[in-house]
């Protein structure tokens, strides 16, 4: 599957039991994969497959903010305007000289760049946009259907641009223009979208700037490699498809150029797109494709699995920041202040995949479609159920490690005051208690997810495996028992 498939809306009785009395939703974080894209890279020409794809509309009514020079005679500051623009993309022909790119239809309008969010992609960004909407503000109504601001709500995403623009055509969808008030001024205030540099990035797994991190993922490729490159699986690839792969790299192979992965890049991107930009029939051989996710999901994701060092330098930071903010949001309930309710953060396959596979809850494996997401979802004991003398919480609260803090604890570098990133265990007994009345719960394209460190007793809602104690009754972090020997 290349493009989700939603599932239909929770009927009353599946809401009721997704959202229980007892708990309240204190908090949500959405991790969101981008929508619909081109291939990273132009490949398979030789097989009729267009480099250039006319699926990006977006390009015929681009924006700039554009500074314009006051009169100096007024003594008025300059002010910013807006240009109205459209780009054409320019590339290569064969004599090495510059044309302008087309589709394969000769379109020169619409084109899209390599790896851009496509007009499929930003429709179906905001569908799910839409139905988050459907779920968190008419049916829960946990955050409000008109706002004054984004105050409540944590805006980031990756600095590649598929991921900011699908951020954008879900945060439209779920406030929609005529739901946001105008303020004194006339206008709604711009919303704040966070953003990092690529060497600060923790949305994805960022390889580019960790060496140690780098060397890991080079050794499970070069595993797979050597696991998967000499057999009969891969000998099925190639007798399927082999014959279009480049003369300097005939065959197809885990480290082939192109690697197999990105075969599997070209073959999900135009399973995603109209019938101008489909590959031979062969592609897409059912159990060809079968094999080509197997083998990826093994050289991408086998190291969440298996290595403690590989979770915690992958995805350990992204996950600190998780379980911060969920820690943030118990410090800072009943606030007078404004405290966030919702996150949205535009990332990536290799985000959601890492996430689920660290957790243990990566199966059966396969890879998460264009537009996929994870929410987490943290809950608080109402008023009316706790302090009780409920011995699940009373024993997590009494006892001995984070939860999902626990599962990262070594990635936790920087200390804020309070409780914060701190390792749980230097957390005092009053600051774990503090954290004994709140649950949290994952759940993947509207899926709930069971973790299952979240399975011993006293880790989880009596009755309900899937609601995880945010502190635990373990004293060793749950991921340990999954790491290799």
């Amino acid at each position: 599957m290349t493009a989700l498939q939603p599932r239909v809306p929770y009927t009353d009785e599946e809401l009721r039991k997704l959202y229980p009395d007892g708990l309240e939703l204190q908090l949500v974080q959405i991790l969101l994969r981008h929508g619909e894209r081109t291939p990273v890279s132009a490949r398979f020409q030789n097989a009729r497959l267009a480099a250039f794809w006319p699926y990006c509309s977006s390009v015929r009514q681009l924006r700039s903010a554009v500074l314009e020079d006051a009169d100096k005679h007024s003594g008025e500051p300059a002010r910013f305007s807006t240009l109205e623009w459209k780009r054409r993309l320019e590339t290569f022909g064969d004599n090495d000289e510059t044309v302008i790119a087309t589709g394969p239809g000769s379109q020169v309008d619409n084109i899209c760049d390599l790896g851009s969010l496509t007009d499929t992609g930003r429709s179906s960004t905001y569908q799910l946009g839409l139905r988050l909407r459907n779920l968190y503000v008419d049916r829960l109504r946990f955050i409000p259907p008109t706002i004054a601001s984004t105050d409540f709500i944590y805006l980031r995403a990756t600095p590649i641009p598929r991921a900011v623009e699908s951020l954008h055509q879900t945060f439209s969808a779920l406030y929609p223009p005529a739901t946001r008030e105008a303020g004194p001024d006339g206008t709604f205030p711009a919303p704040i979208i966070h953003s990092r540099a690529h060497g600060d990035e923790t949305l994805y797994p960022n390889d580019s700037n960790c060496r140690r991190f780098a060397a890991l993922s080079r050794a499970f490729a070069q595993r797979a490699a050597d696991r998967w490159n000499t057999t009969q699986e891969m000998e099925y690839l190639n007798k399927l498809v082999g014959k279009w792969m480049p003369p300097d790299s005939p065959r197809i192979a885990v480290d082939s150029r192109p690697r197999l992965s990105g075969v599997m890049d070209t073959i999900n991107a135009t399973l995603a797109h109209g019938p101008e930009t489909k590959l031979p029939k062969e592609f897409y051989d059912a159990k060809g494709r079968q094999i080509i996710e197997k083998i990826a999901v093994d050289e991408w994701f086998s190291g969440y699995k298996e290595s403690r060092e590989y979770r915690m330098l992958g995805i350990g930071s992204l996950m600190g920041d998780i379980v911060a903010r969920m820690v943030g949001s118990v410090e800072h309930s009943g606030a007078s202040d404004a405290r966030i309710k919702l996150g949205l953060s535009g990332c990536h396959d290799t985000t959601l995949a890492g996430i689920l596979a660290s957790l243990g809850a990566f199966e059966p494996g396969e890879w998460p479609p264009f537009t996929s997401h994870i929410a987490v979802e943290m809950f608080r004991k109402s008023a009316t159920t706790s302090g009780t003398g409920d011995t699940q919480s009373s024993s997590a609260a009494s006892g001995k490690q984070g939860r999902l803090a626990s599962l990262f604890s070594g990635s936790f570098a920087r200390t804020p005051k309070v409780i914060g990133r701190r390792p749980t265990e230097e957390l005092s007994p009053s600051e774990i208690e503090k954290l004994g009345d709140y649950y949290v719960r994952l759940r993947y394209n509207d899926e709930p997810v069971t973790i299952p460190g979240c399975k011993a007793p006293g880790n989880h809602l009596e009755g309900d495996e899937s609601f995880c104690t945010l502190v635990s009754v373990e004293s060793q972090p749950t991921l340990s028992l999954l790491t290799a020997p």
